[in-house]
């Protein structure tokens, strides 16, 4: 059953309309539908990739000696040679410094609005401050942060220096960050006193302390005080004293700040860690996943544009945490020249409706949340179309788990009639989704529209034949560069090969089941 259809006009302004033609202009290549340019992208994955770079203009100090070394998984070596960095590419968007680059909204804030101006002054202050204390390329810095304008400038501070960021939510025990953390060795960690979730306060300041102690490789505690001050947005001083921290060197975020540094960005090699998320950790330590900054620039500008469709100036939210890697993502849609949307606090505080407000008040394009917010939105009967002026919203996000058909229905019957569901599927082992959104398609109940451009999803059974029809094992048959180049501290590359390579040798397993539909959608 078809739910939504794009209009000619909503295609025609698509990037992937654009992308399409310069294809056509420029490699001589004219697809019939969006399938024909899938299957030729996953044929020709070296063309694919090096169409990417092209395209987007990506910006290297040193030239690539070749796209890819060979099709091997996992060790595929992609664009050697080339030195880039993620963060130039966020900052190179020729915005003006007062469009707005963050929106921020909390339990305790209502709408918060940063500059691209203010954006770039933080993170040139705080890529300065790391060098002044050591931090060099290379060395890992840790985050104890909520989703707060804090969070990104110092992710982008840390990459523009080529520092490895790593973040968890404050809502993490005690237990389960130093699990994280501990493996990774950081020189510096960014810590909040506390938060507010549900409207209740959680103090953490004991909790920091304990971090510092178990966490010996950290010489540097910068303090962002945000339950005892509202996050950095300059109302007064903190009203927690130094000395509630004991870590020896601790500095408050605003002691850090210093206004006119030039923001420079060190080229870093196409495969160097830019940031390390982790697994559940379901058998033994969590998987510390080590993911690159060319892979990822690759990947995020791929599939913001392509299949977020994300145009600049447009408001982009994803409901996250820092320990989530849609938090990753978020910022990533900076690369579009989105203004991301930031939320901190409970989805259902104080109704279900907080979010819709949101998206009413922020004038959300993009409103990004998991299956069972949508599903828990459906089964409380609410109607944010009737409730809210939702005239801005022209795509819907959902992951995190499938979205079950009934919550499609309720989507265009609660929320909006035209309105594109972008439904995705991928996950922290590769920060993007396999399978997704394809703007130039129509969305069908029940279905993930169609396997990303670049991604060579199959399904397989058990012996390793492809399945025309049916359920199978999600695997990917050739490599892609946001593939982990490694998890950190696994000797021989043990634990890497025994998560995706053991079943079948040389052929990426997801751990997902996956069924092709009859039109090239994907049910999950």
């Amino acid at each position: 059953l078809m739910l939504w259809q794009p209009s000619k006009d909503f295609v025609q302004h698509t990037h992937l309309r654009q992308y399409f033609d310069w294809l056509a202009q420029n490699y001589n290549l004219k697809f019939q539908n969006y399938h024909d340019a899938w299957q030729w992208s996953v044929e020709n994955i070296e063309d694919f990739w090096e169409s990417i770079w092209k395209y987007f203009k990506v910006i290297s100090h040193t030239p690539y000696k070749q796209v890819l070394k060979e099709r091997k998984m996992p060790g595929a070596i992609w664009f050697e040679g080339a030195t880039l960095n993620y963060a130039e590419h966020i900052f190179r968007q020729p915005t003006a410094d007062d469009a707005i680059a963050i929106i921020f909204s909390s339990e305790r804030h209502d709408l918060v609005e940063i500059t691209w101006g203010e954006l770039r002054s933080q993170v040139a202050s705080m890529s300065a401050y790391l060098r002044s204390i050591g931090i060099k390329k290379g060395d890992c810095v840790a985050a104890y942060l909520p989703n707060i304008p804090e969070a990104t400038y110092a992710f982008l501070a840390c990459a523009s220096i080529g520092a490895i960021w790593s973040s968890c939510s404050p809502d993490f025990g005690t237990n389960s960050i130093v699990d994280r953390f501990s493996q990774i060795e950081p020189k510096v960690l960014f810590a909040v006193d506390g938060y507010t979730y549900n409207g209740k306060p959680f103090d953490k300041i004991q909790v920091v302390n304990e971090l510092c102690e178990k966490l010996p490789t950290v010489k540097h505690l910068i303090a962002v005080p945000y339950l005892n001050q509202s996050s950095g947005l300059k109302f007064g001083e903190p009203e927690v004293s130094s000395t509630a921290f004991h870590h020896p060197s601790t500095t408050f975020w605003n002691d850090t700040f210093h206004p006119k540094q030039p923001l420079q960005f060190e080229p870093i090699p196409f495969d160097h860690p830019i940031y390390i998320l982790y697994s559940s950790g379901t058998t033994g330590m969590p998987k510390a996943i080590t993911h690159s900054h060319g892979g990822n620039l690759l990947e995020h500008l791929k599939y913001l544009h392509f299949h977020n469709d994300v145009h600049p100036g447009e408001r982009f939210f994803w409901f996250s945490t820092t320990g989530w890697m849609m938090w990753n993502f978020v910022n990533a849609s900076l690369l579009a020249g989105a203004t991301i949307v930031l939320y901190d606090g409970s989805p259902g505080y104080p109704t279900l409706d907080r979010l819709w407000e949101l998206a009413e008040k922020a004038r959300i394009a993009h409103f990004g949340t998991s299956a069972p917010f949508l599903s828990a939105c459906m089964k409380q009967g609410i109607e944010p179309g009737k409730v809210h002026d939702l005239n801005a919203l022209r795509s819907i996000g959902s992951t995190g788990s499938p979205l079950p058909p009934d919550a499609f229905d309720w989507v265009y019957e609660h929320v909006k009639k035209d309105l594109w569901l972008s439904s995705m599927a991928g996950g922290t082992d590769v920060c993007t989704a396999w399978v997704g959104g394809n703007p130039m398609g129509p969305v069908y109940l029940g279905e993930i529209q169609a396997r990303c451009l670049g991604a060579p999803v199959e399904s397989w059974d058990e012996n390793g034949h492809p399945l025309q029809s049916g359920v199978g094992e999600l695997v990917v048959t050739k490599p892609m560069p946001s593939m982990p180049v490694f998890f950190w501290g696994d000797k021989d590359h043990e634990r890497y090969l025994g998560s995706y390579f053991d079943f079948f040798p040389g052929v990426w397993r997801h751990g997902d089941w996956i069924e092709i539909t009859e039109h090239g959608g994907v049910i999950i």
